[in-house]
């Protein structure tokens, strides 16, 4: 099982870049770069291209509404040609606040439109001439522009004809579409134990319909990261991103996190949180995030218990054990795990 670390969203770029090389150091394999409406995770990934050696970088995502198809391929491309290939593009749809609200592009058809972006990046990577008929129409149609349009082919040379393509897909119908056609899915707030109950039917009915040539699809979980013999205080660190997501990313009827959350069973309380957190009242929503919870989605306690959280996690599929260490001893504690999963 490979080690990944996700990089935050906020505070100073340049002062995680020094923990990034330690934990390298210590072992960890990849590391991933999340971009919404702060900085553009493409500049933060180049730079640590320049400052590791061995560690994967990832985006975690790339929003698909951003950036042109044949633009998400050229600039994985870079990636991959600074990092000497160790570049991972991890790709998706974000939701309509962000999108809407921040680029002021419409949401739509998030579906289709990361299917068409899958295939267009990997023909761009083969250097084929790049045509494209749905969503995306490549050359553009006379009647949309010029007419002068034409296929083209990357006049560069990709370090690599095939990088890795993640997708972080929640819904079920997204989840299906991930299992048939991405290297890796990046799930959120993902449970073992109840893993095959909410996400089994549409894993199973991707993988019927995946190319054996793919390979194992790469599944990236895990949490907050912490072990000791009196650590469960540090699970309230997760209360903050839970209410937030569960509570503030989207509108009513609209925020797939405050979805999955009721299909692990927490109805009421992903109500209660929403209700709060769009109130304003966001240190009450959370309080109602239900510490089960948390420690579902986290490995926090005692070395032995984290060895028995791995082995879950292992057995749900997890091919990449993502983690955050916290605590008084955030290293020995990553270094523990790296030992757990050699």
């Amino acid at each position: 099982m490979k080690l990944s670390m996700q990089l935050n969203y906020a505070g100073s770029f340049l002062d995680v870049v020094g923990q990034v090389q330690a934990y390298e150091a210590a072992g960890l394999d990849v590391v991933w770069v999340a971009e919404a409406y702060g900085f553009d995770s493409v500049s933060l990934m180049g730079f640590l291209a320049a400052k590791t050696n061995s560690v994967l970088i990832g985006s975690a995502i790339l929003p698909i509404y951003t950036r042109t198809p044949a633009l998400l391929a050229q600039t994985a491309a870079g990636l991959d040609e600074v990092s000497s290939g160790r570049a991972i593009l991890g790709l998706g749809a974000s939701g309509p606040q962000v999108i809407e609200g921040w680029h002021g592009v419409a949401y739509d058809r998030p579906l289709q439109r990361t299917r068409e972006i899958i295939s267009i990046c990997r023909r761009v990577w083969l250097k084929e001439r790049l045509t494209n008929s749905g969503i995306y129409e490549i050359p553009l149609p006379p009647e949309e522009g010029t007419g002068l349009g034409k296929p083209l082919k990357m006049i560069t040379n990709p370090r690599r004809a095939t990088i890795p393509i993640f997708v972080a897909s929640l819904g079920p119908k997204n989840v299906e579409m991930t299992a048939e056609l991405a290297d890796g899915w990046l799930p959120i707030f993902f449970v073992p134990s109840r893993a095959h109950e909410v996400w089994g039917t549409s894993l199973a009915a991707g993988m019927a319909r995946r190319d054996p040539g793919l390979g194992r699809l790469d599944i990236v979980a895990g949490g907050l990261l912490a072990i000791g013999d009196d650590v469960d205080h540090l699970l309230d660190l997760g209360r903050a991103s839970m209410a937030l997501y569960i509570g503030g990313m989207g509108a009513k009827g609209r925020n797939f996190y405050n979805d999955l959350a009721k299909r692990y069973g927490y109805e009421k309380e992903a109500d209660r949180i929403q209700d709060l957190y769009l109130e304003g009242k966001k240190k009450e929503a959370m309080a109602e995030v239900p510490i089960d919870f948390l420690r579902q989605t986290s490995l926090i306690g005692s070395k032995e218990y984290v060895r028995d959280r791995i082995a879950e996690f292992e057995a749900a599929g997890v091919t990449m054990l993502s983690v955050i260490p916290v605590g008084d001893d955030p290293m020995g504690s990553f270094r523990t795990v790296r030992d757990l999963t050699a």
